[in-house]
């Protein structure tokens, strides 16, 4: 980022923040409060066999084994607890959580290799420069290059399976989520020099911004195409209220992807539709006072017809998601260093980060199962993580702190 974009986004922090010193204090406390949660866990789950995910319904910590997408979010949350405080303690476990992943390198049954290895090593090779974890990294992006198809122009998410509502079936399933992965392509380019990763990112991007969302810049979950003749067959909104609807976590997976896509190739075309999608959400007429999304901008509302089991009686108030406002304020401080208006972004943003740092979201250590925020969903319609703590809330939660307070020094 230039030196006038940082300045601008210092001003615009001070504008936010006021300029007494205790305004950056809260950071410093919200990451020991992080030391004294990760710490627990590191306790309770000694050796990197089981990795962190969420809390069950039996009121128990609840791990992953290597074989879902979410274990790269424990090693990342090491990561940036080493790189805000400089210990090598937390260095040491970040390590040896990280390098159990390495034989992840080689999937190439889902797309999710990105949030699996870019997050753990990733984060790994920006802080140590350590050569291994680059060759790691661009193993892992040519086994994501072997889902691309030119016909349909995408990454393919998931292998064919039947939909969720059980009466349609997936050929060629990409979801918005699927941006997040792109990262892994860019880097692998910019390390090789080899252009076909990025070429890669470029067409997946630009297929998902002419089929993925609405004229108002919400998105669909899950589209899903012919892969003879890269045909749109179906579009879905899964794990939100309706296909019409705005699923707020797919919403800020929107955003940051396309900032990100920004960042990487300065196209002007991704940065519209960074703006745009983030324009969806800050003038959303639903989004709460407090800046936490519900976990759909539209659930429950006329207009917006489930395919699911939905009782309008299920819940007294409608859940918040977390994970979206973490998500998406990680994606607005960065977005604030591409435009003139940086201001919305980083209030935005601040807004989003005080909230969670309260009590009714961060929780007290020894709680929680030493997760650091609560509230979060995974999806409503299958009955799945719904009003429970999510290892990648924490992830981007500390990763937004991170951002913030670089910005506000």
């Amino acid at each position: 980022m230039k030196i006038k974009g940082l300045l601008l986004l210092a001003a615009c922090l001070l504008m936010a923040c006021g300029r007494e010193s205790k305004e950056t204090n809260w950071v410093d406390r919200v990451y020991s409060v992080a030391a004294r949660h990760l710490s627990a866990q590191l306790k309770a789950i000694p050796e990197p066999t089981a990795y962190p995910r969420t809390i069950g319904k039996d009121g128990k910590l609840k791990v992953t084994r290597k074989k879902d997408w979410t274990e790269g979010f424990y090693p990342g949350c090491l990561w940036y607890m080493y790189e805000y405080t400089h210990k090598d303690e937390w260095k040491e476990a970040a390590v040896k959580w990280t390098e159990a992943l390495e034989p992840l390198k080689k999937l190439k049954s889902h797309h999710d290799i990105g949030f699996l290895m870019y997050c753990s090593f990733g984060n790994a090779y920006r802080l140590t420069g350590d050569e291994e974890y680059k060759d790691i990294l661009v193993e892992s992006a040519r086994s994501l290059c072997t889902r691309f198809n030119d016909k349909t122009g995408c990454i393919k998410s998931w292998n064919y399976r039947k939909s969720w509502n059980g009466k349609d079936e997936w050929f060629f399933p990409v979801i918005i989520d699927n941006m997040m992965n792109l990262e892994l392509l860019y880097f692998a380019t910019k390390v090789t020099g080899d252009s076909i990763y990025a070429q890669i990112a470029n067409r997946h991007a630009e297929t998902t911004a002419k089929n993925q969302f609405r004229k108002d810049y919400s998105n669909y979950h899950v589209v899903d195409y012919d892969e003879n003749t890269g045909q749109v067959l179906h579009q879905a909104t899964c794990q939100g209220f309706s296909d019409n609807s705005a699923w707020a976590r797919g919403q800020a997976w929107a955003i940051y992807g396309y900032t990100m896509a920004y960042r990487e190739t300065k196209r002007a075309d991704f940065l519209n539709m960074a703006v745009k999608t983030a324009g969806f959400w800050l003038e959303h007429p639903n989004l709460p006072e407090d800046g936490i999304p519900y976990w759909d901008f539209n659930a429950g509302q006329e207009g917006y017809t489930p395919d699911w089991n939905y009782d309008p009686k299920m819940f007294e108030v409608v859940p918040r998601d977390v994970s979206a406002a973490a998500i998406a304020a990680s994606a607005f401080l960065e977005l604030a260093g591409y435009v003139p208006d940086a201001e919305k972004y980083v209030s935005e943003a601040d807004k989003i980060l005080k909230s969670l740092s309260s009590p009714h979201y961060l929780a007290e250590p020894g709680t929680n199962c030493n997760f650091l925020l609560m509230h979060s969903v995974g999806s409503i319609p299958h009955g799945n993580e719904i009003d429970v703590p999510l290892i990648y809330a924490d992830y981007y939660y500390l990763e937004a702190l991170l951002r913030y307070n670089k910005m506000s020094r």
